[in-house]
């Protein structure tokens, strides 16, 4: 049983997972949850829809229609109040049978909440000028300046110092360590 804070994805009846996001927030409530169950979302985005009489409208799209994502410490008790919620039909990744749902990875679950926005994505501007380690790959143990930022890419270049050169090397953000001043 895990104590962290994990993302599990809910099966609902399609079209119907505004009500189980309300009911599920109405139980945990009342069911005094609060402490395992942290967050319930239906990940939706605005499209610009054109009719046949050429006006426009904005209407709002299920991205995962027939699924609610649920942030919740996985414990007998959390499982329980959700599985059981009106209109929940199961969990992705349990088999049934009383067998528990596999958590979403971090990585997935954030180009979610970064595509509706309830996330920013994470600039790391705050790196340009500073002198990092690089912790893995070739240059394991070099220590260097960063001079840019790729964040869509999840890259940064650091100027490594080779025969008296700074020389720009492509370094994964995962790799690098910032060193304390």
């Amino acid at each position: 049983m895990s104590k962290k804070k994990r993302w599990y994805i809910a099966q609902t009846y399609s079209g119907h997972e505004n009500a189980v996001k309300s009911d599920l927030l109405r139980r945990i409530e009342s069911m005094g949850m609060t402490e395992l169950i942290f967050d319930v979302i239906v990940p939706e985005e605005t499209v610009i829809e054109k009719r046949a009489d050429g006006t426009e409208r904005e209407k709002v799209k299920q991205l995962y229609p027939g699924y609610v994502f649920v942030q919740m410490i996985d414990t007998d008790d959390s499982w329980f109040v959700v599985r059981n919620t009106p209109r929940v039909t199961g969990f992705l990744g349990s088999t049934g049978g009383g067998t528990k749902p596999v958590p979403l990875e971090d990585s997935e679950i954030n180009a979610i909440l970064y595509k509706i926005g309830a996330k920013s994505k994470p600039t790391f501007e705050h790196l340009l000028g500073k002198e990092v380690e690089i912790l893995r790959g070739p240059y394991e143990g070099q220590i260097g300046k960063v001079s840019f930022v790729d964040a869509d890419r999840g890259m940064v270049k650091v100027d490594l110092d080779f025969f008296g050169r700074a020389t720009p090397t492509d370094v994964d953000l995962e790799d690098i360590e910032e060193i304390a001043e």
